[in-house]
């Protein structure tokens, strides 16, 4: 043991006590045991050299030599001196001396045979032997293994720690900078938790030492007079040395992860600054290349007013960009100026943005300046050449019976010497001034343009100053009479003043000049020059509809882009995802349609060839036939805009769209803008027709007429597909149909030549409302429903009926003696449906069209059956009305008669109510409904209603005596009380099933329930109305054969 002594020279003393079984210790043992003893002093108490004290007084001098030799080849340290007390026996003690000085050079090390303890107290002092020994050192093994233990786990956990965080900062230091904002983050939080982790580690061994210390200096605190030993004190000065490692090692590692950390903060910054950077630059690229694709130039004061809006938009847009751009800049500078380690990589990077900026800033001014410029000179361009058209019109303008008088002369004279007079203040004056001021944007075309209105001014001056000495002339005194002449009817021209008329759109107000310039002029010298100015005038008022329409065209394409970018193009922009409604989801394409082919179209192609016809708006009918195929796209826009509305009207009061709104700082809302491609392709039909009142005579009027037709074609297909797609009910395909032809509203009735159920045999006067739609291939018939909301939700829809084939049906032009009516009949007038149209206008249309189906039809037909067989046309002699028959079969006799009764189909559309036999009552047809339409009650002819018994839950109105079922009292003062068996007349129709009733038994009238009634009509009366026409079907002939390869059958054809 090492009770912590000192020798006189302040060698460390360990003690060895009695123990009677040293000899049997591993060897092993015993040498840990020494190394770990003669590791306790510090070094410089180690190098003095050990004392070791042996006691063995009880033991034999076999043992003691056997523990001297043990020690001698065992003890790693410096010995400096052995003290033996040396067994106390007196045989023991006798065999020692002896053999000890014989034995004595075996040692090798200088060992001292004591007697005694004062012996010992000779070399060693008694305060520093343990009280054993006779000395007055306090000792307590225990206490001295838990201080040893304790210490050295301490040094233990200060190694560990100073290696955990030597490999900490390793790893920090050789972990290589990510190349992305999201890995730098991941990797600085990852590094701030393992160093929180090391700081935890590193503030246990702090107070764990801490603790230690406490424990060591306790006996001081205890005793302050207490004076440590040796070993007491080496151990204090040992946790006070881990203790300052500990500081070191932790001041160490917190400058490194100072630096550490803040190169990472560095690198994020970085990555984000670089993140931006990526961001804005193709911005700033997208930006320059827009703006490089703008003109500097342009054709029209309009074009030019146009560019510079889309400049101003862009502008707008530009000035985001740049503002990011010059931000992002100032945000490297700082980073700079913070002693960024990457600033190498920032700085070129700041200089670069600030470069682009000042070029896209640059380059927008010269482009601003030079558009001002040259709209500047359309401007003054445009307000010459108005100046020359309204000298034009004022001209124009002047009657021609006033100034055949001295005053009307004279008054016309000073009119213009008025309008010369503002000359100065409207044209252009001198030509090289304008070549000189606005040499920049002076263009060919531009120049041509100034040449144009130079000599266009010089016309105008020329045609003035010869009306000025024709009025002179007339205006000087007359020497002679002159015959007197009635003047035409005075005109009241509607432009008597230009500027005026400038507040007017020119070319609808200018009407009124036509009119005026077509009046004959008296005066023959003057003639010539009349139809030149009228000439002039339609070419003014060609180009003001040219100048709208172009206007308009340029201005409804920059309304769809602004569409497609501030709404359709946001849909899809991360940062507004939070604003779109799950319900808009994925649905652009039922929103916007295809606006975006529409766009495309207009912008790249149609509008340019639009402009081409600038100065020559005759012309422009042949844009259009050229491109009547493209404007198709406006088809599938329409049929989809039902579900585009009714889309909007579910999400229009949702955030995205206002926020759109906002930015777009628009007025109207999406609503309006999705609206814009349906008013297009019908505002280009008017144009046509302005233009086309104004080019009578002119080369391209054929063109025009054409372009014109086409697209009222375009329109009505649109209506009709809008129709079409609202068919609900229809099972089969429509597509499979052929082409829509024709489709309208009709008032129908039905009558059947056989019998049916009782209920079907009730004569029908309220007729059927169904809408028609007459394909190539089937007639198709539809109730029209209207629907409950706003815009096309409020559109009607339509369920379908019943279906004809057209290969099956014939049809008889004039029925029932009403002009308005015509019959469609199949299976040889078994089922007749008699159709009476709003007009007779649109029955002559239905029924020429359907003639041109069968004669189709009829045509296919015989081409088909040519080889094999002939057909046969036979006129119906015992019916007044025209009829055509179809059958696959022809007698040779009648061949020669084909062109003949070609010729009464011709004919027959000319047929007039007269030709159709008069109808009384119902004693000459009968008329029934189908299944789906029976009781659906009565009314006159001249007041139908749209009902059918599906859609209805009560019983219909229907003339006749009715018997009650059940008995019903009176609930109210206006109802009637009936019993079962009484018989009412039924006088009117109530609401909720209500009939209002005369009880034929008291005589007493009011409202019973419909429900509680049964109609009660005789056999006889029944009978008669179903008595079938005599001359209706009689003289037709149905047959049906095999008319081609394919054993098509075809069923007789009767108009």
């Amino acid at each position: 043991m090492s009770p912590g002594g000192r020798g006189m020279n302040g060698n460390p003393i360990i003690i060895f006590p009695e123990f009677p079984d040293f000899s049997e210790l591993e060897e092993e043992e015993v040498q840990n045991v020494l190394s770990y003893l003669s590791s306790i002093p510090s070094v410089a108490a180690s190098g003095v050299g050990f004392n070791l004290v042996i006691d063995r007084r009880l033991d034999r001098w076999a043992a003691v030599r056997a523990t001297l030799l043990r020690i001698a080849g065992s003890f790693p340290g410096n010995l400096h001196l052995v003290l033996v007390l040396r067994p106390t026996t007196l045989l023991q003690r006798t065999l020692s001396d002896f053999l000890f000085k014989y034995n004595r050079d075996e040692f090798k090390m200088k060992v001292v045979m004591l007697s005694s303890v004062t012996e010992l107290h000779a070399y060693i002092d008694p305060g520093q032997l343990t009280t054993e020994l006779g000395g007055t050192q306090e000792y307590c093994h225990d206490s001295w293994i838990s201080h040893r233990t304790a210490i050295e786990a301490f040094a233990l956990m200060v190694k560990t720690t100073a290696q955990t965080l030597q490999a900490f900062g390793t790893e920090l230091a050789e972990t290589e900078l990510p190349n992305d904002a999201e890995a730098t983050i991941n990797l600085l939080h990852t590094h701030t938790l393992k160093k929180d982790q090391m700081k935890e580690d590193l503030q246990v061994a702090l107070s764990q030492g801490g603790r230690l210390l406490e424990c060591i200096n306790e006996p001081l605190q205890t005793d302050p007079e207490y004076s440590m030993t040796y070993d007491e004190l080496e151990n204090l000065a040992t946790v006070q040395r881990l203790l300052g490692q500990l500081d070191e090692t932790q001041t160490a590692f917190d400058d490194f992860w100072e630096r550490h950390c803040t190169k990472l903060e560095q690198c994020l910054q970085l990555r984000h600054f670089e993140k931006h950077f990526r961001e804005v630059r193709p911005q700033l690229d997208v930006t320059s290349e827009r703006l490089s694709g703008f003109s500097e130039v342009s054709v029209s004061p309009a074009h030019a007013e146009h560019v510079l809006r889309e400049l101003s938009s862009h502008e707008d847009k530009a000035c985001d960009a740049l503002d990011r751009a010059l931000s992002l800049a100032s945000e490297g500078d700082r980073l700079i100026e913070n002693s960024h380690y990457a600033e190498d990589s920032i700085r070129p990077k700041c200089s670069e943005l600030r470069g682009v900026c000042e070029e896209i800033s640059s380059t927008l001014r010269n482009k601003k300046s030079l558009l001002l410029t040259a709209l500047e000179l359309h401007h003054a361009l445009e307000k010459a050449s108005r100046w020359c058209e309204d000298g034009i019109f004022l001209l124009a303008s002047q009657p021609v019976d006033r100034c055949q008088s001295q005053d009307g002369a004279e008054a016309a004279l000073q009119e213009l010497e008025r309008y010369l007079d503002t000359a100065p203040l409207h044209t252009l004056a001198d030509r090289s001034a304008i070549c000189c001021q606005y040499e920049a944007v002076l263009t060919t075309q531009l120049m041509d343009q100034v040449e144009r209105v130079f000599q266009k001014q010089i016309s105008v001056q020329e045609m003035f100053e010869k009306r000025r000495i024709s009025l002179k002339k007339l205006a000087a005194k007359q020497t002679r009479p002159v015959q007197p002449v009635a003047p035409r009817p005075e005109v009241k021209s509607p432009l008597s003043s230009p500027n005026q008329e400038r507040k007017e759109r020119r070319y609808s107000a200018d009407n009124a000049i036509c009119k005026k310039v077509e009046s004959p002029i008296h005066n023959g010298g003057t003639r010539h020059a009349s139809l030149s100015e009228e000439e002039e005038n339609l070419a003014v008022l060609r180009r003001h509809v040219m100048n709208e329409l172009l206007e308009t065209e340029r201005a409804y394409v920059e309304e769809l882009l602004c569409v497609l970018e501030g709404y359709a193009a946001e849909m899809d922009n991360p940062a507004m995802a939070h604003l779109i409604p799950s319900t808009l989801l994925s649905k652009k394409v039922v929103l916007f349609g295809n606006m975006s082919e529409i766009y495309q179209f207009h912008k790249r192609t149609f509008l340019k060839e639009l402009e081409a016809y600038t100065d020559c708006p005759e012309l422009v009918g042949r844009c259009f036939l050229e491109r009547m195929k493209d404007l198709q796209i406006y088809e599938a826009y329409c049929q989809n805009k039902p579900r585009s509305e009714s889309l909007w009207r579910q999400c229009s009061d949702c955030a995205f769209f206002q926020e759109c709104q906002k930015k777009l700082e628009h007025k109207l809302g999406l609503d309006s803008y999705l609206l814009k491609p349906v008013q297009r392709i019908t505002k280009y039909q008017l144009l046509l027709k302005e233009l086309l009142k104004y080019s009578k005579g002119c080369d391209g009027c054929d063109d025009l007429q054409e372009a014109l037709s086409s697209i009222l074609g375009i329109l009505k297909a649109v209506n009709d597909s809008m129709h079409l797609i609202a068919i609900t009910g229809y099972e089969g395909n429509l597509s499979e149909l052929g082409r829509l032809l024709m489709q309208g509203s009709f008032s129908v009735w039905t009558e059947h030549k056989k019998g049916h159920a009782k209920v079907k045999d009730l004569a029908r006067f309220k007729p059927m409302q169904r809408h028609l739609f007459l394909h190539q291939k089937a007639l198709l018939f539809c109730k029209r429903r209207e629907e409950n909301g706003e815009g096309y939700e409020k559109a009607p829809s339509y369920s379908f009926k019943h279906s004809l084939s057209m290969s099956a049906v014939g049809f008889t032009e004039n029925a029932k003696g009403d002009n308005k009516k015509f019959e469609i009949w199949c299976n040889s007038r078994d089922e007749v449906f008699i159709v009476q149209a709003p007009t007779t206008e649109i029955k002559t249309a239905w029924v020429t069209e359907i003639r041109k189906v069968l004669t189709q039809q009829l045509k296919a037909c015989r081409d088909a059956s040519q080889q094999k067989s002939s057909d046969s046309v036979f006129p119906s002699p015992n019916s007044n009305n025209t009829s055509i028959s179809l059958s696959p079969f022809r007698s040779s006799g009648q061949k020669n008669q084909k062109k003949q009764e070609e010729k009464k189909a011709e004919m027959s559309m000319m047929s007039d109510s007269s030709s159709s036999p008069k109808h009384k009552g119902w004693n000459k047809a009968s008329l029934s409904v189908d299944a789906s339409e029976e009781n659906d009650g009565y009314s006159s002819s001249e007041d139908p209603i749209n009902s059918d018994a599906e859609d209805e839950g009560g019983r219909k109105l229907a003339p006749g005596k009715y018997t009650v079922v059940a008995d019903c009292e009176k609930a109210g003062p206006q109802e009637l009380s009936v019993k079962s068996g009484d018989m009412v007349q039924l006088i009117r129709e109530g609401e909720e099933g209500q009939w209002f009733v005369k009880n034929l038994r008291s005589s007493k009238e009011g409202w019973v329930a419909a429900a509680n009634l049964l109609s009660l009509i005789s056999e006889s009366k029944s009978s008669q109305s179903l008595s079938s026409s005599d001359g209706s079907v009689s003289g037709n002939l149905s047959t049906s054969s095999s008319c081609s390869e394919t054993y098509t059958s075809f069923s007789d054809i009767k108009p």
